[in-house]
Formats: structure tokens, sequence, C-alpha cells
């Protein structure tokens, strides 16, 4: 339920990028801290890849990340009763960014929708989307939880 409400979120704030930033200046709020901008990225993080041929891109940046996706998803259900909700709330986070993007990937020939940008003065991040917020929060969620929950034995099954 988790990655169904953040893909809808991202699918949401991208259609609204779509209607309110297209073709339009760049809108900067707080002293230029947080900055909206359009921008259909071919590539991965940082544009990464963008030179590369459109079955090239196609089958590393849409096909490789579903399958590895899938695996992720597949082990999060397999390891549910065995994770502590912190890890599975982070690999939720992970799918929905990466299903996220994967769509847009699919659906736009390639082209993930981008539009949010953070930084002071000449300290900025690349411009990211919903998607990759949720990537990078499940990240950090993992190096914080990646503890697995200790299986319980009762004092009758033990053997010293």
């Amino acid at each position: 339920m988790v990655a169904v409400a953040f893909i809808g979120c991202d699918r949401i704030t991208k259609n609204i990028a779509k209607e309110d930033l297209m073709d339009k200046p760049v809108l900067s709020y707080f002293h230029d801290t947080f900055r909206f901008e359009y921008v259909e990225n071919t590539g991965a993080a940082l544009s990464l890849g963008d030179s590369l041929s459109k079955t090239a891109s196609f089958w590393l940046l849409a096909v490789l990340p579903l399958m590895v996706l899938l695996g992720l998803f597949a082990y999060a259900i397999i390891n549910v009763r065995k994770m502590n909700l912190m890890k599975l709330f982070s690999l939720a986070l992970i799918f929905a960014g990466g299903i996220g993007n994967v769509i847009d990937r699919i659906i736009y020939d390639r082209h993930v929708t981008d539009f949010m940008n953070v930084g002071i003065s000449g300290l900025r991040t690349g411009i990211f989307n919903v998607a990759d917020m949720c990537v990078t929060a499940g990240a950090i969620g993992l190096l914080f939880f990646y503890k697995e929950k200790k299986t319980e034995v009762s004092s009758e099954t033990a053997k010293p």
C-alpha cells in the first residue's frame, strides 16, 4: 500500500509539472533555495547515460531496473516476517521510486520528468522528482534500519 501511494504521488506531481512548468520560466522560492523547472531526462541520475542509443537506453535504464525492482519486490514478500517495519518501509520507498521512473521511461520514450532543484548559491542538487526522493529516502532508511528481526526461540527448543 505504501508503494502504491508513493507511485501515485510521483505520477500526480509529474503530471502537474507537465501542465504547470513545461515551456515556462523557472519558479524560484525562499531566496532561490527551491527551484521548480521542467526537464525531460533521458539518462539516469544527473543525466548519466543520456547519450546511449535508444536500444541500449531501453535495456539498461528501463528493462534492467524493472527486473531488479521485481526481484526486490519478491525479496520483500518472501522475507516480510523477518524484517522490521522500517526496513520494509525503506524497501517500499525504493520500489515505488524505481517503478515511478521506469513507468516514465516506458510510456514517454525513455524520458523521465524531473522538476525540483534545491540549493544555496552555487551549491545545488541535480534536478529531481518525487520518485528520486523515494529512492534516496529508502536507501538512507536501509542504512539505518538494516538489521533483521531476530526470531525468538523458545527455551524448550533451544539447545545448549
